[in-house]
């Protein structure tokens, strides 16, 4: 039987971007929502998730990244202002937003669904919006006052260079998932 990964494509961050991150969702915290809270070390921008890839896919995957973003180069991230997934009212995931990049990072995503569509994976049926998921609501318990505190809360990071893709693997455990570097794609 072949190996497979759980699979996506992403952007990592700054450690410093994640301890920003970090002290905010602490300031969320206290609230004690029912939200099952993103380690700071986990925290990412995606591109494309593809799912279960037979191991022996990840080369030609990182490939076909690679020729499609061939033509772009390092660009900056400022990571800023804070939403919910789909909505305030009944919010299911808790994230912060892209402001500087965000239509690079649109472009992006979408040549490399175009590119990986060629190899079988499925388009993406929603439009891309660039985040980084803090929490995912289990109740609605508390909930009100996080994105109430969220709203007023301003929340801005120093820019950051984007100089590589990630091919990236998830491993789900009990204590959440835990990602590593499969392939790195240079810009």
């Amino acid at each position: 039987m072949t190996e497979k990964n759980r699979t996506f494509i992403a952007i990592n961050i700054p450690n410093d971007v994640r301890a920003a991150i970090d002290e905010f969702q602490e300031k969320l915290q206290e609230h004690r929502a029912d939200v099952k809270w993103v380690r700071p070390e986990s925290i990412h921008i995606t591109l494309k998730f593809l799912g279960d890839v037979e191991a022996t896919r990840i080369k030609e995957i990182a490939r076909s990244i690679n020729e499609t973003v061939k033509e772009v180069e390092p660009f900056t991230v400022t990571v800023q202002g804070v939403g919910t997934f789909p909505n305030d009212r009944r919010p299911r995931v808790l994230w912060v937003g892209v402001k500087t990049g965000a239509n690079i990072l649109s472009d992006v995503a979408g040549r490399i669904d175009g590119a990986l569509s060629g190899l079988g994976f499925e388009k993406e049926k929603r439009r891309y919006s660039a985040h980084l998921t803090l929490g995912r609501v289990r109740s609605t318990r508390g909930i009100e006052a996080v994105v109430r505190s969220m709203r007023a809360l301003e929340f801005e990071t120093k820019p950051f260079d984007v100089t590589e893709i990630d091919v990236m693997k998830s491993v789900l455990q009990r204590t959440g998932a835990v990602y590593s570097v499969l392939e790195r794609i240079k810009l």
